[in-house]
């Protein structure tokens, strides 16, 4: 396990825990590849706040990373790995043999020096890039595309993958993250192998400050306000929501349970909705 567990020096460090950088080998990113990052705190062009509780955070830079691997046939070799604030996984730095360089998201268990290769046809091998068609049933897979030649958009975040199902008349069929079973064409392409990072949701935060720096303001439960403030809030001590059938958010809508997802063309790609 790559989880460092603190020292109870104070009592947010009690139970805090955070994730060991050792395997990373470079402290500072390509600066050719940076790029400043506006920040929106979760508010509209207008400065209407649109998303609750987003705001403050340490600054950052960007990295670019090449979602599309778009060198085909050009192999590239591991020059490093390196943390991303921008995002849960690790990312690498790759050195083309063409000289140009470009960051990717790390898989899992890739190493300093591997190569990798970008291609309609590949090795079966981890952090290469390929068509979903060429890639043998049961293997993992992320950075998946959903349109020929749009670039990776699904299953980037740390630790997950999906699974080749199957392959059918042109489609194949992804076992997702979600647990939803769903056809993507077979001439999208994706990455072999899972994401680096799988620790990152076992890592136990400790205190308020530490999702500050994250850029996450205070969330207030809806039973600890007035019933003025929202529908689960008044009563004297913890009470329950009362007589309604389900928890509601502050405008009175249903809050769990309840389908969000509209009629969509995609439906009938999908296979299995998740559990």
């Amino acid at each position: 396990m790559a989880i460092k567990i603190y020292n109870p020096t104070s009592p947010g460090r009690r139970q805090m825990s955070g994730i060991k950088y050792s395997m990373l080998t470079k402290q500072k990113p390509e600066k050719s590849l940076t790029g400043s990052l506006k920040r929106h705190a979760g508010r509209m062009s207008s400065g209407k706040l649109t998303v609750r509780h987003q705001g403050g955070g340490h600054k950052r830079a960007y990295r670019e990373i090449d979602f599309k691997r778009s060198k085909v046939n050009i192999p590239g070799h591991v020059a490093s790995l390196e943390y991303d604030p921008n995002r849960s996984s690790f990312i690498a730095l790759i050195n083309y043999v063409d000289g140009e360089k470009r960051y990717i998201l790390a898989p899992h268990d890739i190493k300093v020096g591997d190569t990798i290769l970008s291609a309609e046809k590949v090795p079966n091998q981890i952090g290469n890039h390929t068509m979903l068609k060429n890639i043998t049933v049961g293997a993992f897979v992320h950075n998946i595309e959903l349109e020929p030649n749009k670039g990776g958009q699904i299953v980037r975040s740390a630790g997950s993958f999906a699974q080749v199902s199957a392959h059918d008349s042109g489609w194949t069929q992804l076992k997702m993250p979600s647990g939803e079973v769903r056809k993507v064409l077979d001439e999208c392409y994706a990455t072999i192998g899972q994401v680096s990072n799988p620790e990152y949701n076992t890592v136990i935060i400790g205190k308020a400050g530490r999702n500050r720096w994250r850029g996450k303001r205070p969330h207030v439960r809806g039973s600890a306000m007035n019933p003025v403030d929202h529908p689960h809030g008044g009563g004297e001590g913890a009470q329950p929501i009362g007589l309604r059938r389900g928890p509601k958010t502050p405008w009175g809508k249903l809050a769990f349970g309840v389908k969000t997802r509209k009629k969509k063309q995609s439906d009938s790609l999908i296979i299995e909705r998740r559990k």
